[in-house]
């Protein structure tokens, strides 16, 4: 590892990608591979799970694009995607009609059809040849009405595509993502989701057509979709996608290695990074002995300065970072992470110029700050009743006993309030334990990684919730103005 010249660093520390999701084809410099993520890209695996920006949508579209799916077959030893596997959508956070019906449609269509047809509609059409009804048939309505009344037809369509397909030594593959965006209330979500897991445990008897999902893991509530015969099957296969620090730095150092100053960065790694693609689109591979936390901590501190403030009773960059971007499991995603570093490189150029480091301590918890106003909004989006329940806490400290939050819920009338907003149709996903109270709210926010209840009862909320949300901590970072 040589020194590296911090202006140019900081730059490139600035310039770190807006987004990591996507949801479109990415462009394959920017897909980094954890190895913690290797067991999800299996064939055999049928669900996977993620908290908000795990990088669920971004394999989604991912794994649409061939020279992705080789990187995944280089990198695998079970069942890999092949570049030649077909690959479809069954589902998506985009309207796409001819692939799948939206979100208008399919509470209405489940009205009428089981769930499970409705995706076993979805599925046919995929796998249906040019010329057929399927293909011909210009409305989702009449492909089901006719799936519905064919189910022997149907059959036979998958099982020939799937001789085919075995013939040809080569999968077909269908994706399903957002299946929060396939209706706008909670009973009609479960409903497609239940009916999209029999549908893909179905298809575990073929020999090469697979369904891969992609789900929150708040939205696996047993009771609601667990109760049809094998669904345990599906459940228990599942593989839920995680970002330990070393991928989180893994991720740092591969967008770092293929930005404007790659060159500069994969000198700076050393080691020796394989190219794969091409010139027009060429990623660069991290060795491997760069996943070495101890190598990575050095490596990073080089980059930031070893503590946290004057000496080590402050804390280490390396740890520190993770530690206050993390929810009540410790989950942390890419997301706010590159968030957090990207604004405290623009926060030192700005405050510390001269600094001897492309970043200085003070500078990163500024970012800190702005990752959690960010992680507020994305919560916001999947939870639109969060800002009710976490505003009237402003002011607090915590860990705290839930009867003051109770109380503070109460003399706010927080819950009267959201019911009159859901009836008014105001907030279209409500908590989902609202009949239970304050207790259900308390749940709710619990399996959104949003409180954590300790041992003693008390309520604690990770920093990377409470700052944006003005709640204090003893030693904390400072809640956000």
């Amino acid at each position: 590892m040589t020194e590296i010249d911090a202006e140019k660093a900081r730059a490139a520390l600035a310039g770190l990608p807006e987004d990591t999701s996507y949801g479109e084809i990415p462009a394959l410099k920017e897909v980094h591979l954890p190895r913690s993520h290797l067991k999800a890209m299996d064939l055999n695996v049928p669900l996977v799970t993620g908290a908000r920006g795990a990088g669920k949508t971004f394999w989604w579209g991912a794994l649409q694009r061939p020279e992705v799916r080789r990187l995944i077959d280089l990198s695998l030893v079970r069942s890999a995607p092949k570049e030649d596997t077909q690959v479809v959508t069954g589902f998506g956070d985009k309207p796409s009609p001819e692939d799948y019906p939206g979100i208008d449609a399919l509470p209405r269509l489940m009205k009428d059809h089981e769930p499970r047809v409705v995706w076993r509609t979805v599925a046919a059409r995929h796998a249906a040849r040019e010329g057929h009804q399927l293909r011909r048939m210009e409305s989702w309505k009449d492909r089901m009405t006719w799936v519905d009344a064919e189910p022997e037809a149907v059959d036979r369509l998958f099982h020939e595509r799937d001789m085919e397909c075995d013939r040809e030594n080569r999968h077909f593959l269908i994706l399903f993502d957002a299946l929060d965006h396939s209706a706008y209330d909670w009973e009609d979500i479960y409903k497609a989701i239940r009916g999209l897991l029999q549908f893909a445990v179905e298809m575990r008897s073929s020999r090469r057509l697979r369904v891969k999902t992609f789900l929150r893991p708040d939205q696996l509530d047993k009771n609601r979709i667990g109760d049809f015969p094998d669904a345990s099957k599906a459940l228990s296969s599942r593989i839920e996608l995680g970002w330990p620090p070393r991928e989180l730095y893994g991720l740092l150092w591969h967008c770092l290695a293929n930005g404007n100053h790659g060159e500069l960065f994969r000198t700076f790694f050393g080691g020796r990074w394989e190219s794969v693609g091409s010139d027009t689109d060429e990623s660069f591979l991290a060795p491997r002995e760069l996943m070495d936390e101890d190598r990575q901590r050095d490596t990073f501190h080089e980059l930031s300065c070893p503590f946290m403030g004057r000496n080590h009773r402050r804390g280490f960059p390396y740890t520190w970072i993770p530690n206050h971007l993390g929810d009540s499991e410790a989950r942390v995603s890419p997301r706010p992470f590159l968030r957090a570093l990207r604004k405290a490189a623009e926060d030192t150029e700005e405050r510390f110029p001269d600094h001897r480091y492309p970043l200085h301590y003070d500078s990163i918890k500024s970012g800190v700050r702005e990752a959690s106003t960010m992680r507020v909004d994305e919560i916001r989006e999947d939870h639109p009743w969060i800002r009710q329940v976490l505003e009237p806490l402003k002011g607090m400290s915590v860990p705290s006993a839930f009867d003051e939050i109770r109380r503070r819920w109460r003399d706010k009338g927080v819950l009267d309030t959201l019911e009159k907003e859901i009836e008014k149709g105001e907030i279209k996903l409500p908590p989902r334990r609202m009949e239970d109270g304050p207790q259900g709210i308390r749940e709710d926010l619990e399996a959104a990684g949003v409180f954590q209840r300790l041992l003693d009862g008390r309520v604690n909320i990770p920093d990377i919730f409470r700052v944006g949300y003005g709640i204090g901590r003893k030693g904390g970072v400072k809640p956000a103005r």
